[in-house]
């Protein structure tokens, strides 16, 4: 199946535009009792279920017979050669506590490998997207990573556990290193608008680990599309499912891995093995 991905890109922005109007109404509506908990510090409300609803059914209008990859789980994971995978709402803790950056996360993949990434943050209606093959855009012009190529002059990006803490020590270690020797670290609260700050030149860097697809999958794709490079933690190209992503401008990309395989260690990982 041929796909034009540049028009279904167009429409994909258009959605989250659309999508975006109804979440920043609901911003200010949102009482203690609305917010369920789905895991620990894992929050939804009805408005991430109610967003995501709404996105599915016209994705599921702008490519019928795909599948989805949806944090909120309102339709059932099947497995595709394309699939959407959705994320209604990064930033839920952010928005339920009325910090204004949050985002909706929208990519396409073709066999697990993304090609078509849209985020959208809504409190500064900036909206990042690319597609296969193509330049890397923010409300309508392109964009590149910065040209920065010392860490000591870099801007980073984190993101801090939420759940999975054993290899809490050797984060913070690698936190405490990143805070000494940048221009400093800052932790937004959304893992996809952190990857398109890196795409836009904001941030030269930004790193996390226990992060789903829904987190990632459009981000990455804007970063390379950009100029950048996107990594596991050992270098390699598990970041999608793999559960941790380092994203960077092609400049400091060797001295971020380097870092990494220094001062975060992790026996089970065997990153300080390699």
């Amino acid at each position: 199946m041929e796909l034009n991905l540049e028009k279904i890109c167009k429409q994909v922005t258009e959605l989250t535009a659309e999508t975006g109007k109804f979440l920043l109404q609901k911003v200010n509506e949102i009482k203690q009792n609305d917010i369920q908990v789905k895991g620990l510090h894992d929050f939804v409300t009805y408005v991430d279920q109610a967003s995501e609803k709404m996105l599915i059914a016209k994705l599921s209008e702008i490519l019928p017979d795909t599948g989805f990859i949806a944090e909120e789980k309102t339709v059932a994971h099947s497995d595709h050669e394309y699939q959407w995978v959705v994320d209604p709402l990064d930033g839920t803790t952010n928005f339920i506590h009325g910090i204004p950056c949050y985002s909706i996360s929208i990519a396409l993949l073709r066999n697990n490998i993304p090609i078509i990434g849209v985020v959208h943050e809504l409190n500064l209606n900036e909206c990042f997207y690319t597609w296969e093959g193509s330049p890397c855009f923010l409300n309508g012009k392109q964009i590149n990573v910065s040209e920065i190529d010392k860490i000591e002059d870099s801007l980073i990006a984190t993101g801090f556990p939420y759940y999975d803490y054993e290899r809490l020590e050797e984060y913070l270690k690698l936190f405490r290193y990143f805070l000494m020797h940048s221009h400093g670290v800052r932790r937004l609260g959304s893992a996809a608008v952190d990857l398109a700050y890196v795409a836009c030149g904001r941030f030269e860097s930004f790193y996390e680990y226990g992060l789903k697809p829904w987190d990632v999958a459009a981000g990455a794709l804007l970063v390379k599309n950009a100029g950048g490079e996107v990594f596991d933690f050992s270098g390699g190209n598990d970041y999608i499912f793999g559960a941790e992503i380092l994203s960077s401008n092609h400049a400091v990309s060797d001295e971020m891995l380097e870092i990494i395989k220094t001062q975060f260690f992790d026996a089970n990982h065997s990153i300080d093995s390699e």
